[in-house]
């Protein structure tokens, strides 16, 4: 019976994947290499969750993001987030009309389906506090009045690790809105040459093609909560999960002092969401132990967060997560 429900979900995929497709193909015009990257932008669209992305400049963050929204038939705002932003820079904000005397909307910028916040630990928290609102309620209060967004609504946020004057720590609680954050890295030698090939010229352009609609990713969406997930599968994600929290139960006792605070159970439902997103995109109708352990490190990384002794030792959250993911026993 499973067999059978499995075989329909794997044909339903082999007859969606194809968007998937288009937009790889798209995208890979303008951004050579970051695979990885561009992968994890599509599990935040096909899961309807947010994606934080660090890394130094110049390494496509902002290029790969622009290219993925051209791709799809969608409103798209880039957002340069700096200090002296306000929320209403983001929001909108009330206009009063002297003819009727009343005061009337006017939206702002993250009425859009992708909005990209480009060095988004340059604003302060007031602006955050905003953001924040909508990444997690899908809705901006104006005044008095609330007003949802626009469906499909995603948060791809850049950051910057290296530059830290006039930059604002983002609030844990904000971080733990991501579903996933990416570490991009400088790309390899023969990429970085097709890189020089490509865009060496002062007048590169390139022609894209948008090859998906809203309504396409509203569709998907519902095959990707179709993929199949077998209990054992399930148990393997609450395991890696507890064990952020007691690692000794998983012969992890020497991690037991390195974590002030482990995952929450957001993060159970965002490695959940994330690994169906990942055997979609794959091209299969189930999920695997593979699946989690791909995606685990980017639910993860900035869920955990270090005592003073692992700084001391040098020890990063991702040692912390790798450690979790090889030693959890695999169903």
């Amino acid at each position: 019976m499973v067999s059978t429900g499995v075989s329909i979900i794997n044909e339903k995929v082999k007859k969606e994947s194809g968007v998937i497709d288009a937009i790889r193909f798209e995208t890979s015009k303008v951004v050579v290499g970051q695979g990885e990257l561009i992968d994890r932008l599509l599990i935040g669209l096909l899961t309807n969750g947010h994606v934080l992305i660090e890394g130094v400049p110049g390494l496509a963050k902002t290029t790969a993001v622009k290219t993925l929204a051209q791709t799809i038939q969608a409103k798209f705002q880039r957002l340069q987030f700096t200090p002296d932003m306000l929320p209403a820079d983001l929001t909108g904000t009330l206009i009063y009309d002297q003819r009727t005397g009343a005061f009337n909307v006017k939206k702002g910028p993250l009425f859009a389906n992708i909005i990209l916040a480009d060095e988004i630990n340059r604003a302060p928290a007031k602006v955050q506090s905003a953001l924040l609102e909508a990444m997690q309620e899908r809705q901006v209060t104006i005044g008095d009045a609330t007003l949802k967004l626009d469906d499909p609504f995603l948060v791809l946020a850049t950051q910057n690790p290296i530059e830290q004057e006039g930059t604002y720590p983002l609030p844990e609680a904000q971080v733990d809105r991501f579903m996933l954050k990416v570490r991009v890295t400088y790309p390899s030698m023969d990429e970085e040459l097709k890189i020089l090939k490509r865009m060496a010229t002062t007048s590169h352009s390139f022609s894209l093609q948008a090859v998906a609609s809203p309504q396409d990713i509203m569709r998907l969406r519902g095959v990707v909560d179709e993929i199949y997930m077998d209990e054992k599968i399930e148990n393997y994600i609450v395991q890696i999960v507890d064990a952020t929290r007691h690692p000794e139960k998983y012969k992890l006792a020497d991690l037991k002092g390195l974590m002030l605070y482990g995952a929450s159970p957001r993060a159970t439902i965002n490695l959940v969401l994330a690994a169906r997103a990942h055997a979609f995109i794959q091209g299969r109708g189930f999920v695997t132990p593979q699946d989690i352990k791909s995606i685990g490190m980017d639910v993860l990384r900035h869920r955990l967060i270090p005592s003073y002794e692992a700084e001391a030792e040098g020890k990063s959250p991702e040692d912390l997560v790798k450690r979790i993911l090889d030693e959890v026993e695999v169903p």
